[in-house]
């Protein structure tokens, strides 16, 4: 099926308050129009005026097959004719919510998995919250309702998932977080590692502090664990190695569950599949969404692990049901696409192209290193990111913190790239659609470096 680059005109120009949109000044949708984008094709979107933009952050790290893959708009098409809507709630279902959940047991890194669907990764973690606390009631550890997530990380928008987040932004004037939420330190070397501190013993003074905050709080209280396997919204942090591999004796030593948000991670970001595989974790829990349908429908999913799903199965059957579930839950055209969209990632051996273009992509970012501004770089698969200081030998900021990372991405808007920032400090990320290829990581860094030239020149003549 032809995918067109043609819509409807967006009437921008009026109504500017109707869109509460967020992670924007609110003020500004009057005095700063939004771009609005009308079509896309692989890797570039276009606007209403029908310029083109690389886009380097796969919109929000999710779209994996770029923006004009027409498998997965046949998939569509084909579940929209056949059933368009049917739940999973009251022991009904549907096709492709089954053959979706069977693939992802195939696939998952953990032992006789099952799997809940859920429309976004914020819910996947709301809800893998809530199934912990199920399983801790339902064998009888009532007290163990704490989780620790880590500072930096992000883990979605609603109350549950913001309140694992840790970072303050995101808290400020929600009251944020809610009880029983903890905050471990991050495992960012660059920024954090004490002077003369070697990555090993920077990842046994945080194991540490993890170990030593779980003893304070109690054992008995401590349900689980949340990171992402590598930070993405918090700058694309990647852990020192040996990190994960004692931080998993400790949460063994106290019964505690990794849970690994892999919403961003997952489906070849990394290069594998997963990020726990590259990374060397063995969790407990999983959530996943983003890449999982290539960004084209809404849909996300927990998986716990045989034992878990056990306690939460043996707690359904004490208290008459499962009472849990929502109407979207595995609703059939998203999870069509997401078959689609896995079957897709064989048949084109993606994983085998990300491979081959990550050498290409890390060394773009390795270069930047020449730049004066920039004091750290950081990638792995097709997921990296720079961090930019006034002073990167000292590890001196930039006043206001953020601000030139953000001009940096207005620059680059300028050259037809789309850029993230990071949520904290300035951090440029990148994430790409797994589908770029050669010419096109050196189209995007070319790009990025022009955009670098104007603010480094604007900030050398003092502006």
């Amino acid at each position: 099926m032809a995918i067109g680059t043609t819509a409807r005109p967006h009437p921008s120009a009026s109504g500017p308050l109707d869109h509460l949109r967020g992670f924007v000044r609110l003020s500004d949708r009057v005095a700063h129009p939004p771009l609005v984008f009308t079509g896309g094709n692989g890797v570039w979107v276009h606007d209403e005026s029908g310029r083109p933009y690389l886009e380097a952050a796969a919109g929000m790290w999710c779209a994996a097959f770029g923006f004009s893959e027409g498998e997965l708009v046949e998939a569509a098409v084909e579940q929209l004719q056949a059933l368009p809507y049917y739940h999973t709630l009251l022991n009904r279902t549907h096709g492709p919510a089954e053959e979706l959940a069977h693939l992802l047991v195939s696939i998952v890194p953990m032992p006789a998995a099952q799997i809940h669907f859920t429309v976004s990764g914020s819910e996947a973690a709301d809800f893998a919250v809530k199934f912990l606390r199920y399983a801790s009631n339902a064998s009888g550890r009532t007290a163990k309702k704490k989780v620790i997530a880590r500072d930096g990380g992000y883990h979605g928008a609603t109350l549950g998932a913001t309140s694992l987040t840790g970072m303050d932004r995101y808290h400020q004037l929600f009251d944020l977080p809610l009880p029983g939420f903890l905050h471990t330190m991050e495992p960012h070397f660059y920024r954090h590692a004490a002077p003369g501190e070697t990555e090993a013993e920077f990842a046994a003074r945080l194991v540490r502090a993890l170990d030593e905050l779980v003893a304070t709080e109690g054992p008995e209280t401590v349900a689980g664990f949340v990171a992402e396997p590598v930070t993405g919204g918090g700058g694309v942090v990647i852990p020192p190695t040996g990190y994960y591999a004692a931080v998993q004796e400790v949460l063994h030593r106290y019964d505690v569950a990794f849970v690994a948000d892999e919403i961003i991670t997952g489906f070849g970001r990394t290069g594998a599949m997963f990020g726990c595989e590259s990374l060397g974790i063995r969790p407990d829990v999983m959530t996943m969404g983003k890449g999982m349908s290539g960004g084209y429908l809404p849909i996300a999913a927990v998986a716990v692990s045989g034992r878990l799903a056990e306690q939460i199965s043996a707690g359904s059957d004490a208290v008459g049901t499962f009472a849990h579930g929502a109407t979207h839950s595995g609703n059939p055209v998203a999870a069509a696409v997401a078959v689609r969209a896995i079957r897709l990632m064989e048949e084109r051996a993606l994983l085998t192209h990300v491979e081959q273009v990550a050498p290409l992509f890390a060394a773009r970012i390795d270069r930047l290193l020449d730049r004066p501004c920039v004091a750290d770089v950081r990638h792995i698969g097709l997921m990296g990111a720079v961090e930019l200081m006034a002073d990167p030998s000292a590890r001196i900021a930039f006043e206001p913190w953020g601000s030139v990372a953000a001009r940096v991405s207005a620059a680059a808007l300028r050259h037809g790239l789309l850029l993230r920032t990071a949520a904290r400090g300035d951090v440029i990320t990148f994430s790409p659609p797994l589908v770029i290829d050669a010419g096109e990581v050196d189209e995007l860094f070319d790009r990025f470096e022009a955009a670098l030239d104007d603010v480094e020149s604007e900030l050398a003549a003092g502006r």
